[in-house]
């Protein structure tokens, strides 16, 4: 390491940010307080913001194209430590914000000058720097995450300037950060878009700098933006495509109202249009959670008076489902609450159960046998799903209609309504050999599913399309959420609204908590875990172990909760 480097790296420094976070801080009013951090944060990064220094004197070719991406830590006022490494007729058009290259880390960049330090350094006034790097993943101009594996390539051209120093004359837009510091200075927003009946709000997360000011930036990013390309399908804004911000900031006042101006495009929007915008804004801050008690619109200073809608919420969580010495039901400490009209039907079932899922409305089930088959259950009633033995554990939709699929032919996806009545679902999976796992989400726009792919088990997530009566007709197309597993996949769940559990095993069992759209984390699972329930929130994770025991998630490490468990259901949306 030349002492250049070593320089430019004591430059960087890591300091409080509190001022900064605190603007970011407040309870969602929309969703459930979680307890402790969300799925896959760490504590002590988040209290932390990193700040990068600016260039060395006398550094060379090399250190300096070094140093300007170690300053890509630092976004305040549009990566003005960065810009210092730039020469002033770049810098004034260098366009950061245009992409975002993630690497596995930034002691594995390859870094090659065709100028050497030295006396060669001393006579050259330009010099050609390739950057080789090994990418994790990118994100675009409008914030949205795409895993991006493989090698990367950047040139560099820099030039001497006036005063002597070394300074880039040519480079591509956009930073590169490795992937530990990605969410220290990102952080992933979650804007909400209306489903297609207006009956429910969807997330779309996207990843922007840490700012002091996140309510501009949700507002600017959704406010005449576009929901991500996958999930456009099953989705809508609000927003008409002629409004747009008037100003550059949205101001919160003492009276928590953020103050959203509008173009003269909103001043005779009709009110139901005006409430839809104002629920999904509202929804979109809550979620970051940035405390507003109200959105407030105006055009040229007169405020737009806006409602707001009610829109449809997931079933709050009351406890772990479970079949456990001839009862199931519902588990709180030791005591089971069977469900009216599913319980008991479940328990007349004389074959092995191998998997149980309940609607949210807890009004029917749909039980795998040991063999495969499907049978929904409720009402009174046991009806066996076409389709025979070989399909994955099935998947009930908020609209009530269980998802079923053959292993080996994942282009047979079948979504079934009350009576047996099969709704073909196009356009599923055409590039996939083989599925594992599927679920739908809570808010049935999307769903989710273990692939393989040419050998590899992926984790895909895709568009839910439906008609004007809300029946499945098609998926969008798949995007990939997760490369590659590092084992089988044993279980698959939403954990909330816009995160993924997938348990892998049977051998060294991991759970791999994995944002859509955003970087994932993993840890390892109970020794003996062979399923896994979702929730809501990250103290409601349940993991079943093959000696009946039931782990609940204490802090970073898993408690057992319960014994004599022969099986843990999954409720639908989880």
């Amino acid at each position: 390491m030349t002492d250049a480097r070593r320089r430019v790296l004591r430059g960087i420094a890591v300091v409080a940010a509190a001022v900064l976070l605190s603007a970011c801080t407040g309870l969602p009013t929309s969703s459930d307080v979680e307890v402790g951090l969300p799925l896959g944060q760490v504590p002590d990064e988040s209290e932390f913001l990193p700040l990068a220094s600016g260039p060395v004197d006398g550094a060379g070719p090399a250190e300096i194209v070094e140093g300007f991406m170690e300053a890509a830590i630092t976004p305040d006022e549009g990566w003005q430590t960065a810009r210092k490494f730039l020469t002033p007729e770049f810098a004034a058009t260098w366009r950061p914000a245009e992409a975002v290259a993630i690497d596995a880390d930034a002691s594995t960049r390859r870094i090659t000058s065709s100028v050497q330090d030295g006396e060669e350094a001393e006579q050259a006034t330009e010099a050609d720097v390739q950057v080789q790097t090994e990418l994790v993943a990118s994100v675009d101009e409008t914030g949205e995450y795409s895993d991006a594996p493989g090698p990367g390539s950047m040139p560099f051209q820099v030039v001497r300037a006036e005063d002597g120093e070394w300074r880039i004359a040519k480079a591509p837009d956009g930073i590169v950060i490795d992937e530990r510091l990605f969410s220290v200075v990102f952080i992933g927003y979650a804007l909400s878009y209306f489903d297609q009946t207006w009956k429910r709000l969807v997330p779309d997360v996207r990843w922007f700098p840490r700012r002091p000011a996140p309510a501009t930036t949700i507002a600017q990013a959704l406010i005449g933006g576009t929901p991500s390309a996958w999930l456009e399908p099953a989705v809508q804004s609000a927003f008409p495509p002629d409004v747009r911000l008037a100003l550059g900031a949205v101001p919160i006042g003492t009276d928590q109202i953020a103050d959203v101006a509008l173009n003269s495009a909103a001043q005779n929007l009709d009110q139901t249009t005006l409430a839809r915008m104002r629920t999904q804004l509202e929804r979109s801050l809550a979620d970051a959670g940035v405390r507003v008690n109200q959105v407030q619109f105006s055009v040229d200073g007169r405020v737009l008076g806006a409602g707001v809608v009610e829109v449809e919420q997931p079933t709050a969580p009351s406890g772990s489902l479970v079949l456990a010495e001839g009862a199931f039901g519902t588990i709180v400490g030791d005591e089971i609450t069977p469900i009216p009209g599913v319980s008991s039907e479940i328990l007349s079932i004389a074959q092995p159960i191998a998997a149980i899922d309940v609607a949210a409305d807890d009004s029917h089930a749909a039980v795998q046998l040991d063999d495969g088959s499907v049978f929904r259950v409720g009402d009174g009633q046991i009806d066996q799903l076409p389709g025979g033995p070989g399909l994955v554990t099935p998947s009930i939709d908020p609209y009530g209609y269980t998802w079923t699929v053959p292993t080996g032919d994942p282009r047979g996806l079948i979504a079934w309504g009350a009576g047996v009545t099969e709704h073909r679902i196009a356009k599923a999976f055409p590039d996939v050999s083989g599925i594992t796992h599927l679920r739908v989400a809570a808010d049935g726009a999307r769903v989710a599913a273990v692939v393989n792919v040419g050998g590899q088990r992926r984790v895909v997530v895709a568009a839910v399309i439906r008609d004007g009566a809300g029946v499945p007709v098609a998926l969008g197309d798949e995007v990939e959420v997760l490369g590659t597993l590092p084992g089988a996949a044993i279980g698959l769940v939403w954990l909330g609204s816009d995160r993924l559990g997938i348990l892998t095993g049977p051998d060294d069992p991991m759970m791999v908590w994995q944002r859509v759209a955003g970087p994932s984390t993993s840890e390892a699972a109970p020794s003996d875990a062979v399923s896994i329930a979702g929730s809501r929130t990250t103290a409601g994770v349940r993991v079943l172990g093959a000696s009946g025991a039931l782990f609940a998630r204490s802090g970073s490490a898993w408690r057992e909760a319960t014994s004599g468990v022969s099986l843990l259901a999954t409720r639908a949306g989880q």
